[in-house]
């Protein structure tokens, strides 16, 4: 009953809920902790009163490492171990909070009740999932059995695969068993159907005058930290804390100089001669170059700056240098050869149909032809393709699709394009599955390919440019031992840029748009790192970067300046409230046209006609529930005096009631209300939670 409780209180929060995995495989993986820094004692969380070793922890991830590299053949990068942390950790909260209120209810997954969902008459949609065959998309019961059968026979990682797929079934039904006991143990009155009946149903038709918070000027409301201090102390809980920093930063690129550039010209000149007497282009070109390239290349492969110098070269001559980006390349050309494969460039403007029936398809053929015989009449294709084609990714680009091999298209494209021997515009339309196509040959087929041995170098900073920025960083690091000495060294260098990152938690991995920039984070959380204290510098994706703590944030002490902003929207609007309350209260007899020229600028007088209360909508104030039950809970004819609503200040007037009429079946109201309450699976995860005082200190660790 007590997290029952914890639910409903959080009934206004929507949580996502942490399901249990139904793959046969934990997606990341992570080898990096910090058992050298805090030891094998230290402990990563705390679930439901169960402590987590570090040591615990790091082998579940690593076990996880395995099966994931197992599969995928391949290291995790570091999102996916960031991600298989968190499935780990995912399991904890299985493991021990809900299984302790699995167990406390008595719920289990017997193992006749595991069989039945694997191979018997109630088969799980996440085993019919794995043994649906991919021709016929029909589950095949007998495949789960012969491969159950030959189980024992496969690796010892299939194994222990297929024992963790039903342990994930087991859990899943455990969680289904109990958002229905949830379900089943919530109850709506009769009272309270008739209640949302009224709500939806009643109608009012309300005038009120509308004194909105922003007619007051900003800057004419002086807000204290006194104030502050007063509004969080009475709100405490509707303002957590949680642990957080702010710092200040700058950067220092690490990019590449022009005695850089010099050596990487001396080094393709070099790489050039080496390339023309190599006894091996293509050997020598592999071992060489920066980045993967190959021997044989269709026009249709080549970067653009090659295809335009291509038809020029001579065999046996090496070109270039050639830069794309920060890669500079260079070419020998070794002639050419005819392929079996054929490509080709083309546009086209594509007009679907809308629906099956013979009109809809003729009224785009009509379409269609139209814009074709604008098109031999002398009309721009790539006008018409952007204004016309139903292609939205060809159509951005003036229908243009660029370069194809013959059978990557659809068969009547593919054999338009391919029976023309030239270029331009195809003068009939191509119908497709598609719809019908309009098509112009952009670049004409053919079937060369080209023998070029390419080598690609990409210009880096010399460790010697890495260097020298570290040592101006180091020093910008050095001299700057306070926060006025970082903001005079900042102000010296005009190239220094500082940049706020407000409010980090100690999990981020990013700082702004700093990637992997866990070092940064660590820094700031560390309890040797004081307010106002300069960071030793940090090398991060190609820069240098030194911060400064400016502020930090504490779960247990909340202070004004973790929610200043929001804090002095509410104190402000609580100043403003008493301004207008004061003014208005003077002048409130006559109607509400009379008291709105009284006050003066600011005031609105509105109606809202035959609104509900569930629904009610006022026309500048917007959804307002404060000045709807005010409003609803007057007496026709009756005017309220003067109250405060949620975006300003108001006084509302009844002008006419429309009760709901009696009925006698409340089942459908009572239904609906039932559906809002049991939205368990958004909130059972932050409940159970909360009820196992969850502890996490992996931030600490990884």
């Amino acid at each position: 009953m007590a997290l029952i409780n914890k639910i409903r209180e959080r009934s206004g929060i929507a949580v996502v809920v942490i399901a249990a995995s139904l793959i046969l495989f934990i997606v990341g993986g992570d080898i990096l902790g910090s058992q050298a820094l805090f030891g094998n004692n230290q402990n990563v969380g705390e679930i439901a009163g169960e402590t987590i070793s570090y040591k615990d922890f790091q082998l579940k991830l690593d076990q996880a490492r395995q099966a994931f590299e197992a599969q995928s053949g391949r290291a995790a990068t570091e999102p996916e171990q960031q991600s298989l942390r968190e499935q780990v950790w995912n399991q904890y909260i299985i493991d021990y909070a809900y299984k302790k209120e699995y167990d406390a209810l008595g719920l289990k997954v017997s193992s006749d009740e595991l069989v039945d969902m694997v191979q018997g008459n109630n088969v799980s949609p996440a085993v019919q999932q794995s043994f649906t065959n991919p021709q016929t998309g029909v589950f095949d019961k007998t495949q789960v059995i012969s491969y159950l059968k030959n189980l024992k026979n496969l690796p010892v990682e299939q194994q222990q695969a297929w024992q963790n797929f039903e342990k994930s079934l087991a859990e899943d039904r455990l969680r289904q068993k109990y958002e229905n006991l949830l379900r089943v143990g919530s109850y709506v009155t009769r009272a309270e159907a008739e209640k949302e009946y009224q709500a939806q149903t009643a109608k009012a038709s309300l005038r009120y005058l509308y004194v909105p918070y922003y007619s007051v000027v900003d800057t004419t409301i002086k807000v204290t930290d006194s104030q502050l201090q007063d509004y969080l102390a009475k709100h405490k809980d509707e303002y957590k804390g949680f642990d957080s920093r702010t710092i200040q930063y700058v950067t220092f690129p690490i990019i590449a100089t022009k005695e850089d550039s010099v050596e990487m010209y001396n080094k393709i000149k070099e790489l050039a001669r080496g390339l023309a007497t190599a006894t091996s282009d293509s050997t020598y070109a592999r071992v060489n170059s920066d980045v993967p390239t190959k021997l044989y290349w269709s026009y249709s492969d080549m970067p653009d700056q090659l295809k335009s110098a291509v038809k020029s070269f001579i065999p046996g001559s090496v070109n270039g240098p050639y830069r794309e980006g920060n890669t500079y390349f260079i070419y020998k050309y070794g002639g050419t050869k005819i392929d079996t494969a054929y490509t080709a460039r083309a546009s086209h403007i594509l007009i679907r149909t809308q629906g099956t029936s013979d009109s809809a398809k003729a009224e785009a053929r009509t379409k269609a032809a139209d814009l074709l015989k604008q098109l031999q009449g002398g009309a721009n294709f790539e006008q018409l393709a952007t204004a016309n084609s139903a292609d939205p990714g060809s159509a951005q680009r003036g229908g243009d699709l660029g370069f194809f091999s013959e059978g990557a298209m659809v068969k009547p494209f593919n054999d338009a394009v391919f029976a023309m021997s030239g270029t331009g515009l195809i003068g009939r339309l191509i119908e497709s599955d598609f719809g019908f196509h309009i098509i112009k040959v952009t670049e004409p087929k053919t079937n060369v390919l080209y023998k070029i041995a390419a080598i690609g170098k990409t210009m880096t900073p010399s460790q010697a440019t890495r260097d020298a920025i570290y040592a101006k960083a180091d020093q910008f690091s050095i001299e700057s031992k306070s926060k006025a000495a970082f903001d005079e060294n900042v102000k010296k260098d005009k190239g220094l840029l500082v940049q706020t990152a407000n409010r980090i938690p100690e999990s981020a991995s990013n700082v702004n748009t700093i990637q992997n920039a866990r070092e940064i984070v660590r820094w700031a959380f560390n309890d040797d790192t004081k307010t106002d204290q300069v960071s030793p510098v940090f090398e991060t994706d190609e820069q240098y970067v030194v911060a400064i703590l400016t502020g930090k944030s504490s779960k247990d002490s909340p202070s004004i300046n973790d929610f200043r902003d929001e804090l002095t929207l509410k104190v402000r609007n609580e100043v403003k409230a008493e301004q207008i309350t004061k003014k208005l209260s003077g002048i409130q007899g006559g109607t509400l046209e009379a008291i709105a020229q009284k006050y003066g600028a600011g005031a609105l007088v509105e109606a809202a006609n035959e609104i509900s209360l569930a629904t009610g909508f006022l026309t500048s104030a917007g959804l307002d529930p404060i000045a709807l039950g005010k409003g609803f809970g007057l007496k026709a004819g009756k005017k309220s005096k003067v109250f405060t609503g949620e975006n300003g200040v108001f006084i509302m007037e009844k002008v006419s009631d429309t009760p709901a009429p009696a009925i006698a079946d409340y089942s459908m109201y009572k239904a609906n209300l039932q559906s809002k309450n049991l939205q368990a699976s958004y909130l059972l995860n932050e409940a159970i939670r909360e009820n196992a005082k969850v502890v996490d200190n992996r931030a600490k660790f990884f």
